[in-house]
């Protein structure tokens, strides 16, 4: 079994005074850190993002506003008549 060593290393930050108290008190609220709040969102930022799927995308279409027993061949062709004017 291998066993991986993950190597640290420090980083400084500068950012201003006001929201490094309020990073620290949100960091406190949560029982963390300040650097895992970093950590975290850097491994955020840097994941790749999640491919969706054709099912993932189709499920959150809007549904169109015809009726549900409406002829939907019928309303193609009028639709494609008046597009292209037959």
């Amino acid at each position: 079994m291998r066993t991986f060593v993950v190597m640290k290393a420090r980083l400084n930050l500068t950012i201003d005074e006001r929201l490094l108290m309020s990073v620290k008190k949100i960091a406190k609220k949560n029982d963390t850190s300040v650097s895992e709040l970093v950590t975290d969102f850097f491994r955020k930022i840097v994941k790749p993002a999640k491919k969706k799927n054709l099912l993932d995308l189709l499920e959150n279409l809007e549904k169109p506003a015809i009726a549900d027993d409406a002829d939907l061949k019928e309303l193609y062709y009028k639709e494609q008549g008046k597009k292209y004017g037959f």
